[in-house]
């Protein structure tokens, strides 16, 4: 019987293998599972449990316990059959939760219509954050379902050295402050009573746009 907090990690690529290796960081136990033997060996020791094995046999699968999984990740890339196939194994199984790598659109709408929980497309996302990087003055930038987006960015000169609740700040620019980073120190939340100083680092939250230009002020 699979641990509670554990997942199966199917295709050990470059997607895969950081996938796995920052699980076990977080303290979440990994079944890797990859059909190359110098990927498998490489990994040995680094993961809770590394096999190599055909992930589309289903009978490779059950004895490796994949199907007592609450939690899987599709890793495979290139080979897309195999991608599709491990996938529809993975929900015959009723694995609650299984996530997989897509690297084209038309790949991802199979991935979806074979009943896969959560298609990534992991260049793609890449792709998308990087642009808007590049354009824009944001130190970093995740972009959520619904227009909707959480921008790093520094502290524009309109706010510093004023109370977040006297500025007005949802009015005007339509987002919200709700973390502030000084040098020295840690994150912070934001509250009405907090005051900006110059060279803080903020976190601000709100629609896509509106968060783009509040990290053009300067």
């Amino acid at each position: 019987m699979a641990a509670a907090d554990s997942v199966a990690v199917i295709g050990l690529g470059r997607f895969g293998t950081a996938l796995a290796l920052e699980l076990m960081a977080a303290g979440t136990e990994v079944l890797g599972i990859d059909g190359d033997e110098d990927i498998v060996q490489s990994l040995n020791g680094r993961l809770t449990q590394v096999v190599r094995a055909d992930s589309t046999k289903e009978e490779a699968l059950r004895q490796l316990g994949v199907h007592e999984f609450d939690r899987a990740v599709v890793g495979i890339g290139t080979d897309i059959e195999a991608s599709i196939l491990t996938g529809s194994l993975l929900v015959n199984f009723k694995v609650p939760n299984v996530w997989a790598k897509a690297i084209s659109e038309p790949h991802g709408r199979i991935l979806d219509q074979i009943g896969v929980h959560h298609v990534v497309y992991p260049e793609h996302d890449m792709g998308r954050r990087v642009a808007h990087l590049v354009r824009g003055a944001m130190l970093d930038y995740i972009q959520f379902e619904d227009d909707f987006a959480m921008v790093k960015t520094v502290t524009p000169v309109e706010l510093v050295g004023r109370r977040l609740g006297d500025t007005g700040m949802r009015a005007r620019h339509d987002v919200t402050i709700v973390a502030v980073h000084r040098k020295g120190e840690g994150f912070t939340y934001a509250t009405a009573d907090t005051v900006l100083d110059e060279g803080d680092t903020v976190i601000v939250a709100g629609r896509t746009a509106s968060a783009e230009r509040f990290a053009q002020l300067r």
